[in-house]
Order: structure tokens, then sequence, then C-alpha cells
């Protein structure tokens, strides 16, 4: 069952080092370290194996992906074993990287994505192909009119204003093509009425959004853990550090407001109330795909007395998204071969800040962990009955 994976971002760290994850699992030189799919609990769901992905995707930067991940190789982030061993592949898979259309107008743009995606699924003869966001941060969007309706937009599109951000007119040309799509980013994406409606009459899954990898991973874990024990968090105040270039991109504030939200929103989620405190981002270059954060949450126990927590999480970026990346295409892929339609919230698991359109989704780790493990029994009995 050849499936696609089209990554939007493709020659940025993310997508490479998930590139060259896929390749080494296939070739057998690496362990899936990270892969949630390779748990015993995604036994026999139907996820497309190492073999049957096909990768292509969008870009504006024209650095080969074989160079990039030279440059990831040198600066730590992966082996370079695995890049010499792997450089063919890596050039095949560039090969299919188009540059990000350049148009008259978005309904333009939007059909010439379509049509890379047509072209890119007629050639390798794919059941399907996942689209997934893994390009850099954009602010939040300036609402629009055109936004809550799906007819409004298609009519919009046709003019010289640009209606949509980057994130959104992707998702609205992936749903458009019939290819589901994941935004592993915290930008607007499919969070529009009108993308709402058109995968529902596309009747295409899609998830979202923004990759749970650092701090935030922790916060899930810990948070709960207070709630549990009644006991009341007075205060969590973080900052993070990266460079990279997510970092240079998060250095615009518009950027960084919209990341900040993100990664505060579990707390009030799940402790219920916003303690005091804010989240910062801060770029340090020299940091490249590290970063580094560092938490202080003051708590009251029994009688009032205060009490504190700090913690510190030192981290490589795309070594701890690139498996998740992959994770959530395979289990979109076996989602949409399923039959299922509409946000899949089951995958909270993996983002920061999920889509929840029910106002259901668990935003502790351990509750999510048990909706995943849910969908993985759906999509086993789905497999079973097929």
């Amino acid at each position: 069952m050849p499936t696609g994976l089209w990554l939007i971002g493709a020659r940025g760290s993310v997508a490479v080092t998930s590139v060259l994850g896929m390749l080494a699992l296939r070739a057998g030189l690496t362990a899936p370290a990270g892969c949630v799919t390779e748990l015993p609990a995604f036994a026999g769901t139907g996820l497309p194996g190492w073999d049957d992905l096909v990768v292509g995707g969008h870009d504006t930067a024209a650095l080969p992906l074989l160079k990039k991940a030279e440059a990831l190789a040198d600066a730590g982030v992966v082996p370079a074993r695995l890049v010499a061993a792997l450089g063919a592949e890596l050039t095949t898979v560039d090969s299919e990287v188009r540059p990000a259309p350049q148009a008259s107008d978005q309904a333009a743009a939007a059909a010439a994505i379509q049509a890379d995606l047509a072209d890119f699924a007629r050639r390798h003869g794919l059941d399907r192909t996942i689209v997934v966001n893994v390009a850099s941060t954009e602010p939040a969007a300036v609402p629009h009119p055109a936004h809550a309706d799906l007819d409004a937009l298609r009519a919009a599109l046709r003019s010289a204003e640009p209606v949509l951000p980057p994130s959104a007119l992707y998702a609205y040309a992936a749903l458009s093509a019939g290819c589901p799509y994941v935004d592993f980013t915290p930008s607007t994406g499919t969070r529009l009425p009108a993308l709402t409606q058109l995968a529902e009459y596309q009747g295409l899954p899609y998830a979202g959004h923004d990759g749970k990898t650092g701090e935030t991973l922790l916060k899930s874990v810990l948070a709960p853990m207070f709630a549990m024990r009644n006991l009341t968090v007075r205060s969590w105040s973080g900052v993070n550090l990266l460079g990279g270039g997510d970092g240079a991109n998060l250095a615009d504030p518009a950027t960084n407001a919209a990341k900040a939200a993100s990664k505060q929103r579990v707390l009030s989620e799940t402790l219920g109330y916003r303690p005091e405190g804010d989240c910062r981002i801060e770029y340090v270059e020299d940091l490249g795909d590290f970063k580094a954060a560092w938490d202080l949450v003051t708590f009251s126990g029994f009688l009032g007395t205060k009490m504190r927590m700090e913690f510190t999480w030192h981290g490589c970026d795309s070594a701890l998204a690139a498996p998740l990346v992959l994770d959530l295409a395979r289990i979109t892929a076996a989602a949409h071969r399923s039959g299922l339609r509409g946000p899949l919230p089951e995958l909270a698991f993996f983002f920061k800040d999920p889509l929840d359109p029910r106002g259901e989704v668990p935003h502790g780790l351990a509750a999510q962990w048990h909706a995943l493990e849910s969908l993985a029994d759906r999509l086993r009995e789905a497999e079973e009955a097929r």
C-alpha cells in the first residue's frame, strides 16, 4: 500500500531529519527510538510500513536535502554515518521536492499545489498522500469574512489580495486534492470554519496543532500530578532558549506570541485555572538545532505551606520531532484507509494545542495516551474486518 508523505518545508531541519530517519529505518540502520507507532499498541492497525512511504514536498529553500543533512551531521543533530550511507536515497527524495508555487492569486497557487500532489500520486501509484506541515511558524491569521464559509473562501481566493496564511492555503489545497492534512506547527492550518467544511465535504481526516516535544511534554505530565493531588499551583513560569531556523523565526514578536500561547494552554486546560506566570521564548543563535528550557513552579500544599519545583530540559528539536512526524503520517494514513473523517482529537497525544471541536480533549499526557490507544483499537478492528 504505497503511501505518499508530502512535507511542507521539506528541506528544513525537522523534515530532513524525518526523511533520514525513515530511510535509516527502512535500511535497518537504526532502531525506532521515539517512534510511538512501533509500540505493541499499534500492532495490526494497518499502518503503512517504512517501505511503503514515498516522500515529496514543497519548500522555498534551494539547499538540497543531502547538503542539509550533512550540515545537521556537522552540528551533531544526526549521525554522519547515516548521511554517508544514505546519500543516494536522500538525493532521490530531493528530486521530489518542488518550489513553492508563485501565482497571481491564491486560487492559482492552490491549483498549482494540487497539480503537484496529483502528479506525485500518479507517478508513484499511491493509494493516498498525507500532507504534513513542518514549515516555520507563522503569525496568527488576521480574521477575514471569507474564513467562515467555503463558497465565500473559494470566491475570495481569486482576488489579488491574499486571504489565507500559507499554512491554511496548503491545507485548502491538500484537502481539495483529497489529501489528509496534519499541521505540526502552531500556524493556522485547518483552524478555519471554511476548511472544516471542506474536510467534511471531502470526507478527509485532519490533525494538529504544534508538535509536543519538550517543555510542554513535561507540563502535560506534571500539571495533572498537581491537579490529582489537589495542590494549588500558584505560578508557572518558563524560559525557552533555542537556535536554528525556528529560533530565528520566533524572534518575530507576532510569531513568538502564537507559539507561547500554544505552549501555555495545557496549564489552564489541565488545572482548571491559569496560574500566574508566562512562557518566554528567546533566540540564541549559538544553540543551533538544540534547545533548553527552565521552569519554576510555585505551589501550595496542606495548611497553605508554600513550596516550589524547578526543572530543566535540554533537547534536540529535530531529533525529538522527526519520529512524531512519521508517527502522525502513518496513523493518519491508517485513519483515512479506515474511512475516518474530520478532526482526529485522539492524536492530541502529539500536540501542544490539539484540535478540540467538542471541548472534550484531555490535556494530560496519560489521558491522551488512553485516547490514542482507543484509536489504535478502532483501526485494528477496521483492519480485521477488511
